[in-house]
């Protein structure tokens, strides 16, 4: 997918392990409100996805937990807390949408990558269900089928 000026969208940080603990049935592409130090120290890729969600709170959607460090350069003065709630924002029908789901079906809201979108900082939303054991179990064992054959197909090739 390409920027605004042609070059592929530099992403920041990826949440691997919720891709491996959910599944993710839509994705909502959304705008989050930083102070300057945090997006200085996104730019320099010093954020953590892992262990971080989101939630509605009074028709607004709020991120919480994800790691953004303190930028160096900023002093102590204008720097950030690293883990404090930062506002995502999102249309009014998308949002009231994500509640709808978020309370009659169990969804979760997850970050599933943080990315640039020409200047500004994107994060994509995963409305997900939890992965049941088992359900892993079975992600695996699929993924490394996928490996031997993958193997088996190469090593036939050079023969």
């Amino acid at each position: 997918m390409a920027g605004n000026n042609g070059q592929p969208n530099p992403t920041v940080a990826d949440n691997r392990k919720a891709r491996h603990d959910y599944f993710i049935d839509e994705s909502y592409e959304a705008g989050i409100a930083l102070t300057g130090s945090e997006i200085k120290s996104a730019r320099a890729g010093r954020v953590n996805l892992r262990g971080g969600y989101a939630r509605v709170v009074n028709d607004e959607v709020w991120l919480y937990d994800v790691h953004i460090s303190p930028y160096d350069q900023s002093g102590t003065y204008f720097n950030h807390e690293p883990t404090r709630p930062r506002k995502l924002l999102l249309h009014r029908r998308e949002i009231s949408r994500i509640l709808g789901q978020v309370e009659r079906q169990g969804f979760t809201l997850v970050p599933l990558r943080l990315y640039f979108k020409g200047r500004r900082l994107k994060v994509d939303l995963g409305l997900a269900r939890g992965k049941k054991l088992y359900d892993k179990r079975d992600d695996i064992a699929k993924r490394e089928a996928k490996r031997d054959i993958e193997r088996a197909m190469k090593s036939r090739s050079r023969e």
